[in-house]
């Protein structure tokens, strides 16, 4: 479970660890939103529906397709999205650009041409740089940690002016947006609702997607590990919008999957302790700066 969650068998891995190194609180801080819902265990669902939803985009599965290591090592794609989100949540400004820059030379060698529709001979060139597609990861991130916060966590506490919780956590994580290159991130539900209606007439599936979609929801995965992956799933499965379940070509689990889901992680709460290693490096690095305050 640890080295499924983490990619690192004792559960921390060296860059867990460098969030305790920094010079100030970082983008967000104890008092967020930001740590409030990422911080939680129901991310862990998130993430797995994030990536079934990025398939849907045509210019995203084509660098999935062309440049992903989906089919040999699907769990270390899940441990390196982990990766970006766990730092930027909880490092320091210097940690985070470093992970940024990170993640954006990875990105440098992720271009090639794909197809936006079904007509024969259209193709467009793209980069994992543009713009369009940096929107779509985001939101769809946004969006998919929202949905599993709202089925297995604690409401969000609200901001001031009678913002409410779900609200100042998209106005938040607005910011990692902007750190991988959104111009202009939604800053609220009701903005995110509508960028993901304006991405709906470029989303299409065909051979591409059911092959990605193959490996993600059922990929070779060690014995051990398999039955709580397909959970997690299946729980991401059903917090999706039965219109994206069809045109995945998911079904929803006919088992109480939110039940079972809410089990599974109660039971990595358990394994992982009731605060996690990365928020315990963050507020380590905090405290260590408000006492040198003092």
């Amino acid at each position: 479970m640890l080295t499924m969650l983490s990619g690192h068998p004792e559960g921390e891995p060296d860059w867990v660890k460098r969030i305790s190194e920094g010079d100030d609180e970082g983008y967000f801080g104890p008092d967020s939103a930001v740590w409030f819902v990422n911080g939680g265990i129901p991310v862990i669902v998130a993430g797995v529906g994030a990536l079934l939803m990025q398939t849907l985009h045509p210019g995203a599965m084509a660098g999935v397709h062309d440049h992903s290591r989906y089919a040999s090592d699907p769990l270390g794609r899940l441990s390196g999205t982990v990766q970006w989100v766990v730092t930027t949540t909880f490092g320091s400004t210097e940690t985070v650009g470093k992970e940024s820059s990170r993640v954006s030379r990875l990105h440098d060698r992720v271009n090639g041409e794909y197809r936006p529709g079904s007509t024969p001979g259209d193709s467009r060139s793209y980069s994992a740089h543009d713009e369009d597609l940096v929107g779509w990861v985001h939101v769809i991130f946004t969006d998919a940690f929202l949905r599993a916060h709202r089925t297995w966590g604690e409401p969000i506490p609200a901001g001031e002016d009678g913002e409410s919780g779900e609200d100042r956590y998209v106005r938040e994580w607005a910011q990692a947006g902007r750190l991988m290159g959104m111009a202009n991130p939604p800053k609220s539900v009701a903005e995110l609702d509508q960028a993901l209606k304006n991405f709906g007439p470029h989303l299409r599936s065909d051979d591409r997607v059911r092959e990605a979609l193959r490996f993600l929801t059922k990929p070779p995965l060690p014995w051990g590990t398999r039955l709580p992956y397909q959970i997690l799933v299946a729980g991401a499965v059903s917090t999706l919008e039965p219109e994206t379940r069809q045109l995945l070509g998911l079904r929803k689990p006919w088992w109480p999957a939110i039940m079972v889901t809410r089990m599974l992680l109660q039971l990595v709460s358990v394994v992982l302790g009731s605060e996690s290693t990365s928020r315990q490096r963050a507020q380590e690095r905090i405290e260590r700066i408000r006492s040198a305050r003092a």
